[in-house]
């Protein structure tokens, strides 16, 4: 099963949103494929026309948001939409969620989706934790994040925790093949493959990539925007070699595809550890998680990419 509806060429066409991501966005639970104990949770919450208080956690284009939607779109309520990343502190909680928490709905439940909440600080989270107690009587709250150990163990606590999981590639494939065929794009299947090899398992950069390169009415990649399986099979390679020129090569590989994102390369480090770190692969995945961490907190990602490998190639 997966999160998209493939066997019968569902994906249907909303003709009002000129996104691909959103004018193929699932909006029923019917549509929305995935475990069938989910899907019976769901549908659980909306014959009950309520929900516990949530939190979905995963990679980042597998359907935390998408589900979120689907749940406040088939119960009546109220809803706010934040993505906490924009309204990072302990301000915004109290300036913003609070009144709506507080105040007289025309429903008899309101819902407050907190859209990536692992940027929230942790003054911002404790704030929220107090929020969820104090009116739970009428309000609940779904939390979606990439990274839940970035989430406090109260707020954690308090909620549900599921763990959205993408669709398989093949299943993928076959949901972005329909789009190019609903789209009338001329595409080679191995467009396809490369596609879902570059970004997988990221649901809406596929989708929002392919619509980036099909403007003509045909696929024509941007090279220079995607980390192919090339890249990171030389990547590793070179990593194995342990050369003079191997730090010059690996620079001069990431220079020349282009990456100002390294969440892949970081995976495919830790996905391949043991092709390389010669037995050391503790202190491997200790070098890998620190500047991983580190990745998301910096401007220039290339230089702490950079002196992640510098690490690794001297282990």
């Amino acid at each position: 099963m997966s999160f998209f509806e493939v066997e019968n060429n569902s994906v249907d066409k909303k003709t009002d949103n000129s996104l691909w991501a959103e004018r193929y966005r699932p909006d029923s639970i019917e549509d929305y494929i995935c475990d069938e104990s989910m899907v019976e949770i769901v549908n659980n919450f909306i014959v009950k026309k309520d929900i516990p208080q949530l939190l979905f956690y995963g990679d980042a284009g597998s359907g935390k948001t998408t589900l979120s939607k689907i749940i406040t779109n088939k119960i009546p309520c109220d809803v706010l939409y934040v993505n906490a990343s924009d309204n990072t502190g302990v301000d915004f909680i109290r300036d913003k969620v609070r009144p709506f928490a507080a105040a007289s709905g025309f429903h008899d439940l309101k819902i407050v989706i907190l859209d990536e909440a692992d940027f929230l600080s942790a003054n911002a989270q404790a704030s929220l934790r107090n929020l969820m107690e104090t009116y739970s009587q009428n309000t609940r709250f779904i939390l979606t994040c990439n990274y839940v150990e970035k989430i406090i163990k109260p707020l954690v606590s308090r909620c549900q925790v599921y763990n959205i999981e993408p669709p398989n590639k093949q299943q993928v494939a076959l949901y972005l093949k329909n789009i190019f065929d609903k789209e009338n794009v001329g595409y080679e299947l191995d467009d396809i493959k490369t596609i879902i090899n570059d970004f997988y398992p990221d649901i809406r950069k596929i989708v929002n990539y392919s619509q980036q390169i099909s403007t003509s009415g045909e696929v024509k990649h941007i090279k220079t925007q995607t980390i192919g399986f090339d890249v990171k099979q030389k990547l590793i390679s070179l990593i194995k070699e342990k050369s003079k020129s191997s730090f010059n090569d690996i620079r001069q590989l990431i220079n020349d595809c282009g990456t100002k994102h390294f969440d892949d390369l970081y995976h495919e480090l830790y996905e391949k550890i043991d092709l390389y770190s010669k037995n050391k692969e503790l202190e491997a995945i200790i070098i890998i998680a620190e500047y991983s961490y580190q990745n998301a907190m910096v401007v220039d990602k290339e230089i702490t990419f950079m002196a992640c490998i510098s690490k690794l190639l001297k282990i």
